[in-house]
């Protein structure tokens, strides 16, 4: 197994994403589908307390034997008993595809406090050829990382190929969260960050 501090693939690469997100004066923070705890431990080293929910067993018992100060919860974030208005930053890599997106969006949103903020680095499916630039450019930005690290493969359940385009998730984003901010990322990726209006 690769060394913590030296994982890459997509998803980590993105974790400045999240990271760079995260709004002044956060003291709760969430992380959705957290698998091993990776972006977990990351957002705890600037967030006082952090939780992070997933489904798959086995990866949060690789991210509980790190003792990280992080509150571990099994569960779908859809039906877990979070209280409305839980956290000041909710965040998901490679979740929302797992999810029906306007349901999942809805429901990340009910669990912001006013102010808060919403993370989200997605994968979108490809619709070609209208998609096929950057299907090329992250080929080229994949290769180019390849050459000065090793790829970490992670364990956690996958689904392939995501349902939604980056058109569809700007449509269900333009009717859940109005003002989101969405943008493409070279190596096949999205981000979505809205804040939440305050009260």
């Amino acid at each position: 197994m690769a060394d913590l501090d030296e994982r890459w693939n997509h998803n980590i690469h993105y974790h400045p994403v999240v990271l760079g997100a995260v709004p002044p004066g956060c003291h709760t923070a969430l992380d959705v589908g957290c698998g091993e705890g990776m972006l977990t431990r990351e957002l705890r080293a600037v967030v006082p307390s952090v939780t992070g929910i997933d489904l798959d067993a086995p990866s949060l018992e690789l991210a509980r034997a790190q003792d990280d100060g992080v509150e571990y919860v099994r569960g779908d974030v859809l039906t877990h008993p979070f209280a409305p208005a839980s956290f000041d930053l909710v965040a998901s890599i490679a979740v929302l595809h797992h999810m029906d997106t306007a349901t999942a969006l809805r429901r990340m949103r009910e669990l912001l406090r006013p102010g808060g903020v919403l993370a989200v680095v997605g994968l979108p499916r490809h619709r070609l050829p209208y998609d096929l630039p950057y299907v090329l450019a992250g080929a080229v930005a994949h290769r180019w990382h390849r050459r000065r690290r090793s790829y970490w493969e992670h364990s956690a359940p996958t689904v392939w190929p995501p349902p939604d385009t980056v058109a569809d998730v700007r449509r269900t984003a333009e009717r859940e969260l109005p003002g989101a901010r969405l943008r493409r990322h070279a190596l096949w990726r999205y981000s979505l960050v809205w804040t939440k209006p305050a009260a």
